[in-house]
């Protein structure tokens, strides 16, 4: 049987899922319970930049609606500040504060000490094939839109 990129596409949705969830514990282990899971992977979509809403919503291709939503939570809990542009008053400019930066390092730390316990030679191997193929997908996706090409 062969797989469809429709299931790969549920799959992918499904994982994704799965790690809001374990994000989800860890902020309870880190006793941060003022922003949510979600809310965490746009401080990792922000990073260290200082970016546009915009920019913010072209990276992550976070839908406008449910991103201005979570940007006003994230603002008003002192996780980013927000401050308009000073060529275009009209548009603002997100950056992290140091709270932001703090959380994104704690929650990076678990991860790359969880990685580096329960990844051996092989499955680094295989993770990097993963991503390898998710990306080309994401690209073969990303052209499909643009081009209009479907196969």
């Amino acid at each position: 049987m062969a797989i469809t990129h429709l299931e790969i596409a549920r799959l992918i949705e499904r994982s994704h899922r799965r790690f809001l969830d374990l994000l989800r514990v860890e902020l309870t282990r880190l006793g941060v319970d003022d922003i949510s899971p979600a809310q965490v992977m746009l401080l990792f979509t922000i990073g260290n930049d200082e970016l546009s809403v915009r920019d913010l919503l072209e990276r992550g291709h976070y839908l406008g609606s449910n991103a201005s939503y979570n940007l006003k939570q994230l603002v008003d809990a002192g996780y980013v500040h927000r401050a308009a542009s000073q060529r275009d008053r009209r548009s603002a400019r997100l950056k992290l504060t140091s709270k932001a930066m703090e959380l994104c390092d704690s929650i990076r730390t678990m991860h790359e000490n969880s990685h580096r316990q329960s990844t051996d030679e092989a499955e680094a191997r295989e993770l990097n094939i993963a991503f390898n193929v998710l990306r080309r997908l994401e690209m073969l996706w990303t052209s499909a839109l643009r081009y209009g090409e479907t196969g």
